[in-house]
């Protein structure tokens, strides 16, 4: 009996020896691009509460600490993340030209765009530190402006007019989020308090969802006032 089993380990050692070996699984490298890349898929798939180091190492399949080579702590992860969206590279072909307002429009669409796509951009933009893709966003703005001939002494109200139109309008749109049905009650019971609400009753406020045409046509109204004149 003892015979067998020592043929049966010997067969079991040699069918063993013949399975192809699995290699181990392997992430890719660790880096800060990696890290930010995946810092912003769980934004976006969890908002700003649901981004944790544990989770994010987790996604990365690494270990906490390993983080903390490539960046200093969560707010980092956020400063970079927040950053990153906010990439612009310019329309096609972007070359200095006379149409000034048309370059505004498309940096500023652009940048709605950017954080409408990522929606908790817009909340954190406003207590983060500003990097380097928002920066340049702001002299590209700000050299475009003083070639259609904004004063430096109106640079900064133009800056900060153009910056509080554009948060405005993104929280406004990435909050309002009603049905048809939602927004149909709502003005049919404006409808039945018109008396107290003629004005907005009458420009069926709460139909409208032209929430590109609208921010489109408030930029031009805030464009004109702008122009040199």
């Amino acid at each position: 009996m003892a015979a067998k089993r020592s043929g049966a380990r010997s067969k079991r050692g040699i069918n063993e020896r013949l399975q192809p070996v699995q290699e181990p699984r392997s992430e890719p490298p660790l880096s800060r691009e990696r890290i930010v890349a995946t810092a912003v898929e769980l934004l976006d798939a969890q908002g700003v509460d649901g981004l944790t180091m544990r989770r994010l190492a987790d996604r990365l399949g690494s270990g906490v600490m390993s983080l903390y080579w490539h960046v200093d702590n969560k707010e980092d992860v956020f400063d970079l993340a927040l950053d990153s969206v906010l990439e612009y590279r310019g329309p096609p072909q972007m070359v200095e030209s006379r149409d000034w307002r048309g370059e505004v429009v498309h940096m500023l669409e652009d940048w709605r765009a950017s954080m409408l796509r990522h929606p908790w951009s817009a909340s954190l933009l406003p207590r983060r530190a500003l990097g380097p893709n928002i920066l340049s966003r702001l002299e590209l703005l700000s050299n475009t402006l003083s070639r259609a001939g904004v004063a430096d002494a109106d640079m900064n109200v133009a800056i900060w007019s153009l910056w509080n139109y554009v948060m405005g309008a993104t929280i406004t749109r990435a909050s309002f989020d009603l049905s048809d049905d939602d927004r149909a009650a709502a003005q049919q019971r404006l409808t039945r308090l018109s008396d107290r609400y003629p004005t907005i009753e009458r420009s069926r406020l709460l139909l409208d969802n032209d929430w590109g045409g609208t921010f489109r046509k408030g930029l031009g109204f805030l464009l004109d006032g702008l122009s040199p004149g």
